[in-house]
């Protein structure tokens, strides 16, 4: 094959691979929270630490980590919201709760790193949220006595939706 054959043929080809793509490979779909169940995990996770004794904060973020809702409870400190929306957007962007993140990033081991990231708290008390195998969002308890009582608080309020979430 000469030349002149080869550069037919390799535009040939280009020109099939080139051709344009149907709307659903142009397009993504995902699922998303609706505000009034984000505001309903909120109120059920401060639900929980308040009967738990804990005057807490608590924030949801969608799957992309942008926040639908934020709580405080009025003795909860100052530092709580942002502190719970730290931990909301960390799970929702890492997808895995603070808890796990801040076993794996221990000073030494190979994702430390990430702990000096922008906006990363990685903290105990935030947990993704999913619904049928795919991340909706995430939620971020502060201010209880510890990240172990802040991830509880989250995920009671996560078990109180979550038959909303299922299909």
């Amino acid at each position: 094959m000469d030349s002149k054959s080869l550069v037919h043929l390799l535009a040939s080809f280009a020109l099939l691979i080139s051709t344009p793509c149907p709307a659903q490979d142009s397009l993504v779909t995902y699922k998303s929270l609706a505000p009034g169940i984000a505001l309903e995990l909120a109120q059920s996770a401060l639900a929980n630490c308040q009967q738990r004794g804990y005057q807490v904060a608590i924030a949801v973020v969608d799957r992309f980590g942008v926040t639908q809702v934020i709580l405080r409870d009025r003795y909860a400190g100052a530092h709580t919201p942002a502190t719970a929306s730290g931990k909301a957007w960390t799970a929702a962007t890492f997808r895995s709760s603070t808890s796990n993140l801040f076993t794996v990033s221990q000073p030494g081991m190979m994702q430390a790193g990430i702990r000096n990231l922008p906006g990363v708290v990685v903290i105990g008390g935030g947990l993704v949220v999913e619904a049928g195998g795919s991340l909706v969002g995430a939620i971020g308890v502060s201010g209880a006595p510890g990240g172990d009582a802040d991830e509880a608080c989250a995920k009671a309020g996560i078990d109180a939706i979550q038959s909303k979430l299922d299909f």
